[in-house]
């Protein structure tokens, strides 16, 4: 995003001087009155997306997140129907490339693990990139080759060192608790750690009273802002904070996640390496949704993915699809209702253990599992004697003096289920 300072009498000339220059697709960042003695002046700040220069770094989405911004921060024209027939493309093209993979090249057990995450819903595309890994080695290692797909970076200090560590996902993803579960993770690791909690989305007040009422009980400054101006403040209020931790409201379907951020000043050279974008997704959503939530979630810089509401997922081969789709690591895994014990920073192994298991991280393994033991049964002496108590349903006359039913069985036999050895 370009951003670009204009000057005027009034606010009247510096907008007609910004609608002529730059177009209507100009976002203002900040306006302000100013004056120096007896001389006025209005001052704006304006920012309009444009098209990358050449030889600049890729997006941290990768190149498919989403369409070239033309000049004016404008889309090219038919790009969503030309996005839509490529798309269509491409499921064609696996159709009939699937049937021509010949999985007896793998060894068995290769085989079986990728037949594994296909059923769970892993791409097409990704299936296919891992035959030709492990075909072309015959010792290779599925989760070798898993890796190279699914980065892992815990969450931590020492991984994680940039001092404005940002939250972004959709509407009820779950970003508002992860990032409060996330801080408190930072704490307990160093306990006088000074972290700020700042709403970005002050539109909406029941994150804005969660954030405030966990902040009060953990020892965390809460503060709130919606402009440029605004957060740079709160970093001059806050010089020896180690962690400035930012909630993002979710992005609207024509709007994007730069221009949130530039909004902020939390993008371009002014954001420096200072600042961790942080996707927060559920495994929830369907390929398609999920395509058009990476699109409008693009950003440049470094980030990681969140993954949130993992106990009320059935499957996990989202996991594989984004982390391919994006070139994201994943920093940390969020699951339960609760703020303690309800988020851990990711690792291989809890990363496999969930796709190859469904384990949760916060759960045992089911065959480590301790056995309930059955309470002793009272035992009731029965009017037969060693026969047994009678059962119901069955006359005297039907049961002969040894014991045995006429239909011969015999009376102290027990049913199979729930009988005791």
């Amino acid at each position: 995003m370009q951003i670009k300072t204009y000057t005027g009498r009034n606010a009247t000339a510096v907008l007609a001087r910004v609608k002529a220059e730059l177009g209507p697709d100009a976002v203002i960042l900040s306006s302000r009155e100013c004056r120096e003695g007896e001389r006025a002046w209005h001052e704006m700040s304006v920012g309009v997306e444009h098209a990358a220069a050449p030889g600049t770094a890729r997006s941290a989405m990768g190149p498919a997140a989403g369409p070239s911004v033309g000049p004016g921060g404008s889309v090219p024209p038919g790009w969503e129907e030309w996005h839509r027939e490529w798309g269509q493309m491409k499921e064609h093209l696996f159709a009939l490339m699937k049937p021509a993979l010949r999985m007896e090249e793998l060894t068995p057990r290769q085989r079986v693990a990728l037949e594994y995450l296909t059923r769970e819903g892993v791409d097409d595309g990704v299936a296919m990139t891992l035959h030709r890994r492990l075909a072309a080695s015959p010792d290779a290692s599925v989760l070798e080759a898993l890796a190279d797909i699914v980065p892992v970076r815990g969450w931590s200090l020492a991984a994680w060192p940039q001092r404005a560590q940002v939250f972004a996902g959709p509407f009820g993803a779950g970003k508002t608790t992860a990032m409060l579960r996330m801080a408190l993770a930072l704490r307990r690791e160093r306990a006088d750690l000074k972290i700020v909690l700042v709403n970005a989305d002050c539109g909406r007040g029941h994150g804005r009273l969660l954030l405030k009422h966990y902040a009060e009980l953990s020892g965390l400054v809460y503060r709130e802002a919606s402009t440029a101006a605004e957060f740079a403040a709160i970093l001059r209020e806050n010089p020896d904070a180690a962690r400035i931790m930012v909630d993002l409201p979710g992005v609207a379907r024509d709007g994007s996640l730069a221009r949130q951020l530039a909004i902020l000043g939390l993008s371009g050279a002014g954001a420096g390496t200072g600042v961790a974008v942080h996707l927060v997704l559920p495994p929830h959503h369907g390929p398609a949704q999920m395509s058009a939530l990476l699109a409008r979630y693009a950003f440049e810089g470094a980030g990681s993915l969140v993954w949130t509401k993992l106990d009320e997922a059935c499957t996990f081969g989202a996991l594989v699809n984004v982390a391919a789709a994006c070139g994201l690591p994943v920093s940390a895994f969020s699951y339960g209702p609760g703020m303690r014990n309800s988020l851990v920073a990711a690792s291989d192994a809890a990363l496999w253990r969930l796709l190859f298991k469904r384990q949760l991280p916060g759960e045992a393994p089911v065959e480590n599992a301790p056995r309930q033991q059955a309470e002793p049964r009272p035992v009731t002496p029965s009017p037969l004697g060693a026969g047994g108590a009678r059962p119901e349903g069955i006359r005297s006359g039907d049961i002969r003096p040894d014991g045995i039913r006429r239909d011969g069985i015999r009376t102290d036999a027990r049913p199979a289920v729930g009988a005791r050895p």
